[in-house]
This record gives structure tokens, sequence and C-alpha cells, in this order.
């Protein structure tokens, strides 16, 4: 039986895959898009709401760094941090445009749930629905946050790379993030399922 090895470009570091597309490697840069692309996309709607929009975000996040790919200095940060950063700043330039428009989060459309119509799967669907409901009402940056540290995983010291802050901003940002969500999600434990299980 043979067994199967993975492509060299699985087994390289971001910054070497990185270096190798801009040497004109397209194998390299798909490589990158497989590693981040699920996670900016996930980054995005959480922040946006709008699955059409955070692909679109989390592709130009990708086509910017495949323009500055030649002149990337390794080591200076990390490619997924930068990503980060980038779908961050594009989702709050994003949020702020809905804002001047004076389009209310009412009336951007919830994103279509394709799960089937199992019990589990609707009460998830209903618990994702309130979560990202209390997290439109918190303020940009406490959202950005939660958002990195609670649902993304990130350490403190990322996010305060991702956001440009302190880490001690970022621990009041989470903190006070979780205290609202928690808040406002408070009264609807029944209906979210909680009592039950």
């Amino acid at each position: 039986m043979l067994r199967q090895v993975a492509p060299l470009t699985q087994m390289m570091s971001d910054d070497a895959l990185l270096a190798r597309y801009a040497a004109g490697d397209a194998a390299a840069a798909s490589e990158l898009a497989r590693r981040h692309g699920g996670r900016l996309i996930a980054l995005a709607w959480r922040m946006l709401n709008d699955r059409a929009e955070a692909e679109d975000v989390a592709q130009e996040a990708m086509l910017r760094l495949w323009r500055i790919a030649p002149d990337w200095e390794s080591g200076r940060a990390q490619v997924s941090t930068w990503l980060y950063r980038v779908v961050s700043n594009l989702c709050a330039d994003r949020l702020r445009k809905r804002r001047y428009a004076r389009v209310g989060l009412d009336g951007i459309a919830d994103p279509a749930d394709p799960a089937p119509s199992a019990d589990q799967r609707m009460q998830d669907a209903t618990r994702d629905r309130a979560l990202q409901e209390a997290l439109a009402e918190l303020p940009d940056r406490q959202r950005q946050a939660v958002i990195l540290r609670h649902l993304e995983g990130c350490t403190n010291p990322e996010i305060a790379a991702v956001m440009e802050i302190s880490v001690e901003a970022v621990e009041s940002l989470t903190a006070r993030g979780k205290r609202a969500l928690a808040q406002a999600l408070a009264g609807r434990r029944a209906e979210l399922g909680f009592d039950h299980e």
C-alpha cells in the first residue's frame, strides 16, 4: 500500500509560501488561500453579518496580500495576523459606510441558513442568530475583540497586533464585550434552549 505524501506547499510556513508566490509559484498562493480563506470569511461574516460581503472582504484581503508579497519581510509579522488586521479594517470601513448610508441593522438580511430542519440544527441556528444580534449591538471595537478572542481563538497578543492596541486594552474590550453579551442574552436562556440542557 502506497503512503500518500502531502504536497511540499502544505509543509511550508506562511512566510515561505509568500516568498514562493512572489517568485511566481501559483501553488503557494493556493495553499495560503486554503489555509486562511475560511477563517477570514468567518471573521468578516461575524463582523458584517452578511455572507456575500464577508467573501468580498476575504478576497480583498488576499488580493492585498498578493500585492505586497514581493515586499514582505519575513519574521516582521505573522501572515495570519496581518490578514486578520486587513479583514478587520475592511469590515470597520464597511460598517462605517453602512452607518453613513443610514442603513439600520434591521435593513440587513440575515444570512441564509442551509441547515436541514432537524430540531438541533434549528436550535443551533436560533442560538447563532441570537449571538449575531447581540454581537451587532456591541460597539465596533468590542465586537472585533470578542470575535477574535472567543470565536476565532486568537490570543490577546495576536488581537493586540491585529487591532494595533495594547494587550491590556484587548483584555478590557473583551471583558466589557463578554459582559454586554451575557446581559443581552440572559433573558433569552429558555428561548435558546439553555434551560433544558
